[in-house]
């Protein structure tokens, strides 16, 4: 579904990324994993052309993207959900929800209406506080609301950037098993997480990234027995 083949990105003299190559399949839950300034957050920002590459080809769903407009990308399938949330906190929960369909001019009414009821469904508390104003949620409320909007566009990927920031430990298993019931739900889902257990728990397949190159690759698993991602980030 995903390809990206040598991806090379500079903040001036900086080496963001360092020709980065991986793939993810249909249906699969991918994670990056590294310390801050490895290069994941970039790496997401460049797939969604929000920063500038300066070599390197990304394809998705078989077309080349790489030089493709952000707003053109959301179109065709693919949804971001930012670090650190970004709702609108002066709009309603359904009002931040509705948002999220503008990114696919292929929804009707009647299935925008089918996904709010899909988003309360799943997110039961955010049905609870339809009429709140974001910005007065908590913090893992306000994560479940960045999530809802992502899918309400009903995309064909969705690539979350550290989901779990910042949140209570019983509010970071809901929020992975939200990304579980994601998949579930046919969705493919590119996760980057600085709680590495928790991400190589549930993942298919993992990219180890440090100074902007991918150094490890293996499924969730091998990665979890790995003695050097135990040592470098699992606390081993």
């Amino acid at each position: 579904m995903l390809k990206i083949e040598n991806l090379v990105v500079n903040y001036g003299y900086v080496n963001a990324l360092r020709g980065v190559s991986f793939e993810v399949n249909k249906g699969e839950i991918i994670t990056l994993i590294g310390a801050n300034g490895a290069g994941k957050t970039t790496t997401l920002k460049s797939i969604s052309n929000l920063v500038k590459k300066e070599s390197g080809t990304i394809y998705f769903k078989g077309q080349d993207i790489t030089d493709v407009p952000a707003h053109k990308i959301v179109e065709l399938g693919m949804c971001h959900v930012p670090e650190g949330r970004l709702i609108f906190p002066e709009l309603t929960v359904k009002d931040n929800l509705i948002a999220g369909t503008f990114g696919n001019t292929k929804l009707d009414k009647a299935k925008k209406e089918e996904l709010l009821e899909e988003m309360y469904n799943w997110f039961p508390r955010l049905k609870e506080r339809i009429s709140q104003e974001g910005g007065t949620l908590s913090g893992g409320e306000q994560q479940m609301l960045a999530i809802a909007r992502g899918l309400m566009m009903d995309p064909d990927i969705i690539m979350l950037d550290e989901p779990s920031l910042g949140l209570a430990p019983i509010i970071v298993e809901e929020i992975f098993d939200l990304i579980l019931k994601i998949r579930e739900n046919g969705k493919t889902v590119l996760l980057i997480e600085q709680n590495a257990t928790m991400a190589l728990s549930i993942a298919d397949r993992g990219y180890v990234m440090e100074n902007g190159e991918i150094t490890i690759t293996g499924t969730g698993k091998e990665l979890l027995n790995n003695e050097k991602v135990q040592a470098a980030y699992l606390g081993s």
